[in-house]
């Protein structure tokens, strides 16, 4: 019967343009294989020629009518048409199992405080920058480095052996040879770049003895409290790299420009708020300060913290905001020591100032800062300030090509380094070797 049908099809193809046969073909068909196919294909494929889901049915509202007892088939333990669903109540566990544990409401919770707390985080971006930091630390800002500081490295004796020709081969190490691609991740060469500056400035440890006295730390968390007017401000987070000592640094002012600045008067953020841009909280710890180590940590002196501008590939911050992170971590770590010392009560003036450093990089450009806390007293605007000495914007190096770049047939930019500034490395050295000398 099969031959015969399609000896009679093939008889009347003949008649009919392909196309039209094919079409009818098809419809003819309906359990051919060219049928199954397409309809597989459409079942598959295409979405909307499948079935469409249902809408989710809405709940039925129970009605509770006054003195009217609603039927249940709950002591029959069985469904029963007609007859009204029990409600059970709600069974606890008289075991704890973190599946499914659910949180209590906030204002339930023993943390929870009416009065909020602001806290500034390591991905705080402060709208204001600097400024809205040096008002939250209470603190007067110099555009330059302390000469004092300079000085250190300006003897032949405080210099790295080949100090210029061993940087440069440093730069090269973290740009081209410590990868395989074409151009390296930012987030690479720069804590690569960072390590071998720290690496060549250890070098002097042969010569200068106090360098062993110090330890590099990574991923530890700081707490910091403090009363700025009428509002709570805590700084909490992970912050870079921590270069800690046996030994504190000395203050860079003395007392009398300590004092001095009590007439410096403090740029105000108005009409913005000074809250802008700090996280909310209502669940925290009143006057909590820890510095991330314990009591017993032989090296609890801060000495200088090292911020690297792309750590966090999943959030940046801008140049401005970078700078006030680094204003207000370096502030964290000096009042936490400051209660340490002196206590959670607010001091007018400290006996003798802390001083911690910061140096924070993109892999090309520097930005150095010395802070210094003079007092914990943040209730008033007048009175004694602290102080921060921060030079931004610092170049290392011009260009560092892979490949030379080349326009009209020109070489603008030649391959390998260029444009090498040694005095940024100069700067760098001498806050490594603050403290020693």
């Amino acid at each position: 019967m099969l031959p015969e049908t399609i000896q009679c099809l093939k008889t009347a193809t003949r008649l009919f343009s392909q196309t039209d046969f094919s079409k009818d073909l098809r419809l003819l068909s309906s359990h051919g294989r060219a049928s199954f196919r397409q309809s597989r294909r459409c079942f598959i494929v295409s979405r909307c020629l499948t079935a469409k889901s249902p809408h989710p049915l809405k709940p039925r509202e129970r009605v509770e009518i006054p003195g009217l007892e609603t039927i249940t088939y709950g002591e029959r333990m069985h469904y029963v048409p007609g007859l009204a669903k029990p409600v059970n109540p709600h069974w606890e566990r008289d075991y704890k199992d973190p599946r499914f544990y659910y949180a209590p409401p906030t204002h339930e919770m023993p943390l929870y405080k009416e009065e909020p707390c602001y806290v500034f985080h390591q991905r705080t971006s402060a709208l204001e920058g600097v400024a809205q930091a040096l008002w939250l630390t209470k603190t007067k800002m110099i555009p330059s480095l302390p000469p004092q500081l300079l000085s250190l490295v300006e003897r032949a004796a405080n210099q790295i052996p080949d100090q210029d020709e061993r940087v440069q081969m440093a730069i090269k190490h973290a740009r081209f040879w410590d990868t395989t691609e074409e151009r390296p991740d930012k987030t690479k060469y720069c804590n690569t770049l960072l390590l071998n500056l720290l690496h060549l400035c250890a070098t002097l440890q042969t010569s200068h003895l106090a360098i062993g006295r110090r330890n590099l730390v990574d991923s530890y968390s700081l707490i910091a409290s403090w009363k700025r007017g009428n509002d709570l401000f805590q700084i909490r987070g992970q912050n870079g790299l921590l270069l800690s000592c046996m030994d504190p640094l000395s203050e860079v002012s003395g007392k009398e420009e300590v004092r001095g600045t009590a007439d410096h008067i403090l740029e105000t953020l108005y009409p913005v708020s000074s809250t802008i841009s700090l996280q909310k909280v209502h669940l925290y710890k009143e006057e909590v300060n820890c510095s991330g180590f314990t009591d017993e940590y032989p090296y609890p002196h801060a000495h200088t913290i090292y911020f690297l501008e792309g750590a966090d590939h999943r959030w940046k911050l801008r140049p401005e905001q970078f700078r006030a992170k680094m204003v207000m971590f370096a502030f964290g770590n000096a009042l936490v020591r400051a209660h340490k010392i002196y206590g959670p009560q607010p001091q007018c003036e400290l006996d003798h100032p802390i001083t911690v450093q910061a140096v924070g990089t993109n892999g090309r450009f520097f930005h150095f800062m010395v802070f210094q806390l003079n007092t914990t007293d943040f209730s008033r605007d007048d009175g004694i300030k602290n102080q921060v000495w921060l030079e931004s914007d610092v170049v290392l190096y011009d260009y560092a090509k892979v490949r030379p770049l080349i326009k009209k047939k020109q070489v603008q930019v030649p391959a390998g380094l260029a444009g090498y500034r040694p005095e940024t490395f100069s700067k760098f050295l001498a806050l490594y070797l603050h403290g020693v000398l």
